[in-house]
């Protein structure tokens, strides 16, 4: 592992991408503690903190940037959430967001910029809802409260938000894995030492039974140990279908010919569908706690509720399952690997080319992602229920979501590392 470290900074390009994405975390944490003008974070912060709402997921996925209701507040969920609306019109939806999405690097640019509209059109409505909504539940957070009081807090959420777009696409083109991805892991890890003292209070109190404490402090290592190595074990799974190429002759050279494989990932979505379904059970909530006291409100606020309520954690788990199916079948389409293979003269052993190879594919896809999908909802409804179980406070409950995006944002940065290296001849962390 040492010679790993020191093998990445021999590598010029590398050690520079890496030290970009450390000063892009920087900016970001920084600019967690700017305050919005015109408010008053500490009413925010003391219901935040005393909220058994969503409020206290919110805050821990944004590094506490929500209680301190800083210029990066609203965080990356409104670009989340257009990324979200983007993949579903473009799914025979909208003729044009179709076509650009067979275009390659063309259609991919034009649908990055439409979502970059949708997110700061989310940004402004959400950012307004925020502020007259925080003010109605706590009298005295905005100061002087009137319409350019109003228009300032929005324009300065949606420009923090904007702006944290701009950093993960940078962190994404100049620096080390995913940006957007790589934002959420250094807010959850920013919230880690708050979160530790939680559970130490909750696990030692004062005039409680030592022992008994630590015993829940074992048992939650051994659950923390043991997911961590479901994840890392389910996430480097591929299923390697063997393709034979026949030999063709073009002018007076021979292609083909030889034998390949497709490597398929157990779980190729990723973490992308628990930050989706997150991001969809977080907004009815946060929405119907601007009306508290309205029936409809409270219901909704407490029943999609996914670390409390069994409603919740249902919708919470059918969410995940049905976004890894759509997420895996966005990225891996078997008819255009069905067509390439055909086209290049490729075929699967012991199956016919063509629609017996697409069924062939669409079936061991299914498989492999019906796996992946329980395996992302195991592990991230399991420390749900452990720490409602141990009676542990709601500020810790986003636990076991937190712990599978950070291992999976790990393990997909240092695969990037690893990569980087080994096409330069060095040793990795892996190997």
């Amino acid at each position: 592992m040492f010679q790993a470290m020191s093998n990445i900074w021999k590598v010029e390009d590398l050690r520079r991408r890496i030290l970009f994405t450390l000063m892009m975390l920087v900016v970001f944490r920084i600019g967690s503690f700017i305050p919005v003008p015109n408010t008053n974070a500490d009413i925010l912060k003391a219901f935040t903190e005393n909220s058994q709402g969503v409020f206290g997921l919110i805050n821990a996925f944004s590094g506490g940037s929500f209680a301190n209701f800083s210029i990066f507040a609203m965080g990356i969920f409104p670009y989340i959430t257009a990324s979200i609306i983007m993949q579903l019109l473009s799914m025979d939806v909208i003729p044009a967001f179709s076509r650009w999405a067979k275009e390659g690097e063309v259609g991919r640019r034009k649908i990055q910029q439409w979502t970059r509209y949708f997110t700061i059109i989310l940004a402004v409505v959400q950012s307004i809802a925020m502020s007259i909504g925080f003010n109605r539940m706590a009298a005295g957070f905005i100061i002087d409260p009137g319409f350019w009081t109003y228009f300032l807090i929005s324009l300065t959420l949606t420009a923090g938000t904007a702006f944290l777009m701009w950093v993960g696409e940078q962190i994404t083109e100049k620096g080390i894995g995913n940006g957007i991805s790589i934002l959420i892991f250094a807010g959850i890890m920013a919230a880690l030492p708050t979160t530790s003292m939680y559970v130490y209070n909750s696990f030692f109190p004062k005039g409680a039974n030592v022992a008994i404490g630590v015993l829940k402090t074992v048992g939650l290592l051994l659950i923390v140990v043991f997911l961590i190595v479901a994840i890392i074990y389910i996430q480097q799974g591929v299923r390697k279908i063997n393709v034979q190429y026949t030999k063709r002759v073009v002018g007076r050279k021979m292609y083909g010919g030889q034998s390949t494989h497709i490597p398929l990932k157990v779980n190729a979505a990723g973490v992308i569908p628990v930050i989706f379904a997150t991001s969809l059970l977080l907004f009815p909530p946060t929405i119907a706690n601007f009306w508290a006291g309205n029936p409809v409100a409270d219901w909704i606020s407490t029943n999609f509720n996914y670390t409390s309520a069994p409603l919740g954690m249902v919708l919470f788990v059918i969410l995940i399952l049905g976004f890894t199916y759509f997420y895996t079948f966005v990225q891996i389409n078997p008819m255009q690997l069905s067509d390439q293979m055909k086209k290049n003269g490729g075929f699967i052993p012991g199956v016919r080319p063509g629609k017996q190879t697409l069924n062939y594919l669409t079936g061991t896809l299914n498989r492999l992602t019906l796996s992946g999908a329980l395996f992302l909802a195991a592990i991230s409804i399991i420390p749900i229920l452990f720490i409602n179980l141990a009676g542990l406070p709601q500020q810790v409950q986003v636990g076991g979501t937190s712990l599978l995006i950070v291992v999976g944002v790990a393990l997909e940065t240092m695969k990037t590392i690893e990569s980087q290296l080994i096409k330069r001849h060095y040793k990795g962390f892996m190997k």
